[in-house]
This record gives structure tokens, C-alpha cells and sequence, in this order.
């Protein structure tokens, strides 16, 4: 699943509840501090991809033409023109090498801005951040279809798109992403 930066927020929370949960990971800044440099980090990551699919769209666009000529399939020729350019803009597009990049550059942060210690192996602490992000990455789905089927029994009825349901669904989303311990 392609990361959003919506998600940061709550990946960045799920993150730091597990360096904190953890046994070998000494913290040493307030939860917040860490919270907040995950959600940078993963949003950097984020924004690299946003460029990409931008340079794709307008490499298109000015393709158009052709494309229309030769009735080519535009998101194939997207996935392909994405998949040659991303290394140009630094992105991996395999998700798990991607997740374990993130969580190294999250791990290094950390690490050297003294906000965690830890006298273990580096991977074991690499891998416990790869492994909060694809957690929850596999549980937002569910998360996201359960606050969806909750909105639609309610009494009052809320328009997607609206304020009102945005504020809901969020609260609606949160709880369940709590239930599944996954913030």
C-alpha cells in the first residue's frame, strides 16, 4: 500500500509506542519529541513520492497526444514511467526494502540526535521500526473499512467530503486503530 501523509501521523505514533514498549531501547526525550521526528521523517519519504508521481503526470501530459493516438493504457504507462524515474528522485517502490529504509533512517536519527540508546544489534531496532510500520499498514485497511460501516449506521446522516464527517470518521478511525493497538 502506498504510504499517504495521512498516515503519518498515526504510523509516527505507532512507532514511538513501540520504541517505548520495547525492552532494549532506552528512551531519553518526552514521547512527543520522537512522535514528531518519526512523522518528518516518514513525510520526507512521502514527499519524495509525491514529486515522482508529479514528474510522471507532467512527462504525460506532454505525451498525450500519443498516447491517445496509439490508445495506450495511461496507468500502465504511468507505473512504467514511475518505475524508471524513481530512482532519480530516490524512491524505492519495493515497499518492504522501502519501510526498512525508512525505519533505518528513523533508527539513525534517533540514535544520534540522543533521543534513544540501545547497546543491542542494530537491526533488532531497525527491524522493530519496519515491522511497527508494516503492522500498521496491514491494519489500516480494517481500520478503515470498520470507521467506514460505523459512519453509515449512524442516525444522523453525514455527506463525505463535509466537515462533520471528516471530524467523525477521524474519531471513528482513531478508536479502531486503538482497538487494534496499532496507536
Amino acid at each position: 500500500m502506498k504510504l499517504k501523509k495521512q498516515h503519518s501521523p498515526y504510523i509516527a505514533r505507532k512507532i514511538t509506542k513501540d520504541i517505548v514498549n520495547s525492552t532494549f531501547i532506552e528512551v531519553r526525550k518526552e514521547k512527543s519529541f520522537i512522535t514528531a521526528e518519526c512523522e518528518r521523517i516518514l513525510n520526507d519519504d512521502i514527499q519524495k513520492e509525491i514529486n515522482l508521481d508529479d514528474a510522471v503526470d507532467e512527462l504525460l501530459e506532454k505525451q498525450e497526444d500519443e498516447i491517445e493516438f496509439y490508445k495506450a493504457d495511461y496507468r500502465q504507462l504511468f507505473w512504467m514511467t514511475k518505475k524508471r524515474m524513481a530512482n532519480d528522485f530516490g524512491v524505492n517502490l519495493n515497499f518492504e526494502d522501502r519501510f526498512s529504509n525508512i525505519a533505518h533512517l528513523i533508527m539513525d536519527y534517533l540514535y544520534e540526535e540522543d533521543f534513544i540508546h540501545f547497546i543491542v544489534n542494530d537491526n533488532q531496532v531497525k527491524n522493530l521500526i519496519a515491522e511497527s510500520i508494516s503492522n500498521f499498514i496491514k491494519g489500516y485497511d480494517e481500520a478503515d473499512s470498520l470507521a467506514y460501516e460505523k459512519i453509515k449506521t449512524y442516525k444522523r446522516k453525514l455527506i463525505p467530503g463535509t466537515e462533520d464527517y471528516d471530524l467523525v470518521f477521524k474519531r471513528l478511525y482513531e478508536e479502531e486503530l486503538i482497538k487494534k493497538g496499532l496507536i
